[in-house]
């Protein structure tokens, strides 16, 4: 978090809030493909 603790997230909670500091946090879910890109 922005203080720098360590803190536990929940996998099926959407937002975290940082019981140190307040900082809220949105959890993205990201899919596994990746994203082509051409070489130059």
């Amino acid at each position: 978090m922005r203080c720098g603790k360590d803190v536990k997230l929940e996998p099926k909670e959407k937002r975290v809030r940082c019981p140190f500091c307040g900082y809220k946090v949105l959890v993205k879910q990201r899919s596994g493909a990746g994203k082509p890109i051409k070489a130059r």
